[in-house]
């Protein structure tokens, strides 16, 4: 190893830690989390605060933001009741499905009328 490479070592090891902490993707105009899986947005929810808790929460988990997360553009963050942050996107909160098995799947779009695939 030269005396160059090292230091080119250690700064690509140290890279994610720096990395975007946005964990969401824009693929063939449907936002997905950074595993490919969709997410979706509540009609009920308003002026970008959740009202999805509990028993809710539990089928449809936030899309929950790391310490650190910055909002970008039409992304920003809004704060939970419990102390977490979760990701918006034109200010409505992002949930994932428990019932998308995979990458791809969107069996929770038109649940109930007020559940819809978050689409940009």
């Amino acid at each position: 190893m030269t005396r160059y490479t090292l230091p080119l070592v250690f700064a690509l090891l140290a890279a994610p830690a720096f990395a975007d902490t946005m964990s969401i993707v824009e693929k063939n105009g449907i936002l997905t989390d950074a595993k490919g899986m969709t997410l979706y947005v509540f009609d009920q929810d308003k002026d970008g605060k959740s009202t999805c808790y509990d028993a809710c929460a539990a089928n449809w988990p936030p899309l929950l933001a790391e310490a650190g997360a910055k909002a970008d553009g039409e992304y920003g963050l809004t704060d939970r009741t419990d102390g977490t942050k979760q990701w918006t996107y034109k200010n409505m909160p992002l949930y994932l499905w428990v019932k998308d098995q995979k990458p791809g799947d969107m069996t929770g779009d038109g649940i109930k009328g007020v559940w819809h695939v978050a689409k940009y």
